[in-house]
C-alpha cells in the first residue's frame, strides 16, 4: 500500500517480474487492486495484493477486513522525496485499521526512491519518518502493541531485494532452523558469510546470524546474475529445445576469485536455491570439508522441504475433515 505515485508497482515490477528499473517509468498509476501469485520455491510462495493509492476502507470493492484477515505482511511505501506528511496520515489509519483486524500482521515501511538523496539527507529522512509514526502511534495509545519496521529502498540498486528479503524472512516458520544451519556450515568450514538465495528474485530467504554487510550481498546478487547468464548460453542440456530442461540445476556451482583475497563460492541447493559463500582463499585449501558439509546442508534443507510438505497435506486433510 502506499499513496498513487509512491513506487509500488514498479517494486513489484523488478523485484518479481525482472522488469528493468528504466522501463518502470512507463508503469501508469493502478486504479483497482492487482493480485499477483509469487510461486518461486517452498519459501517463496505467496500472493501480493497492489492496492491504488486512492484505496478507501469503506469501499465495498475492496473487502478489506477480509484481506486484512488472511494478510502476513504489509508494506507501505513511502515516497521519500514527496509528501511525506500526507503518507504519514495514510500509513496510520491503514496500521491501526489493519491491527484491529488482525493482530499477527507485520507492518513494513520502505522509505523508497532514496537514490536521489546523499547519505546524510537518507539517514534524516529515515530518522524523522520512524520519529512521526511513532509519535502518531503515542498519540493514539498503540505504541506498545503496534511495531513496525522501516527500510530505505529504491529500484536502480540492490537495496529493494534486500528489503524484500528481510520481510519474506519473516514469513518462513522455518527460518530459525534455516539460519542454525548456515550457522553450523560456517563454524565448521572457515566460511565468512553465507546467504541462502532464491535464483530468480535474488532474494534471500536465509542467512547466518552476523550482520549482512550491503557490498557483501551485492556481490553474491552480481555472481547469481553471472551464473545464470552463462548458464543459459552454456548449461542446456542436449536437447535445448526443451522446455523443461533449466539451466540452473544440481550440476550448477561457481567459484570466482577476487583480487583481494576473497573468493565467493556457488552451489545447488535445489532448482530454485543456492548457497552464496564468502570466504577468504586460504580457507579454500579445505574445499573437500566444505563440500561435505555442503552436502549434509542440502540433506538438512530437502529433509526441510519434505517435512513441509507434510505438514501442507496434513493442514488440508484436517481441512477436508472439518468441511465435512
Amino acid at each position: 500500500m502506499g499513496l498513487r505515485g509512491s513506487g509500488k508497482t514498479s517494486i513489484q515490477k523488478v523485484v518479481f517480474q525482472k522488469m528493468s528499473p528504466n522501463e518502470t517509468l512507463f508503469i501508469g498509476s493502478n486504479n483497482s487492486m492487482l493480485k499477483d501469485v509469487v510461486n518461486n520455491s517452498a519459501f517463496v510462495n505467496f500472493q501480493i495484493c497492489d492496492f491504488p493509492g486512492h484505496f478507501d476502507f469503506t469501499d465495498p470493492e475492496y473487502e478489506a477486513e477480509s484481506i486484512f484477515q488472511g494478510c502476513e505482511s504489509l508494506i507501505f511505501v513511502i515516497d521519500a522525496q514527496d509528501a511525506i506528511a500526507s503518507a504519514l496520515n495514510r500509513l496510520h489509519s491503514v496500521v491501526t485499521k489493519a491491527y484491529k483486524v488482525n493482530n499477527n500482521i507485520k507492518f513494513e515501511v520502505f522509505i523508497h526512491k532514496v537514490d536521489g538523496l546523499t547519505e546524510d539527507t537518507k539517514m534524516e529522512t529515515q530518522r524523522e519518518i520512524h520519529q512521526r509514526a511513532n509519535d502518531d502511534l503515542i498519540d493514539s495509545g498503540d505504541e506498545q502493541k503496534i511495531y513496525i519496521s522501516f527500510h530505505l529502498t529504491s529500484i536502480y540498486d540492490h537495496s529493494i531485494f534486500e528489503a524484500f528479503s528481510r520481510v519474506v524472512q519473516k514469513m518462513i516458520p522455518q527460518y530459525a532452523t534455516l539460519e542454525n544451519f548456515l550457522n553450523i556450515i560456517i563454524s565448521t568450514s572457515g566460511i565468512e558469510k553465507a546467504f541462502l538465495f532464491d535464483v530468480k528474485t535474488k532474494i534471500y530467504v536465509a542467512t547466518d546470524s552476523s550482520p549482512v554487510d550491503m557490498q557483501s550481498y551485492e556481490l553474491c546478487c552480481d555472481m547469481i546474475d553471472v551464473v545464470i547468464d552463462l548458464s543459459n548460453i552454456y548449461g542446456l542440456g542436449e536437447d535445448p529445445g526443451l522446455m523443461n530442461d533449466p539451466a540452473f540445476d544440481d550440476q550448477s556451482s561457481s567459484l570466482i576469485k577476487l583480487n583481494n583475497g576473497t573468493i565467493l563460492y556457488l552451489r545447488e541447493v535445489c532448482s530454485f536455491l543456492a548457497l552464496v559463500c564468502i570466504l577468504r582463499e586460504d580457507n579454500f585449501e579445505k574445499q573437500r570439508i566444505i563440500d561435505y558439509n555442503f552436502m549434509i546442508l542440502r540433506k538438512g534443507i530437502h529433509r526441510l522441504f519434505e517435512l513441509k510438505e507434510k505438514e501442507k497435506e496434513s493442514f488440508q486433510f484436517n481441512k477436508l475433515l472439518s468441511l465435512k
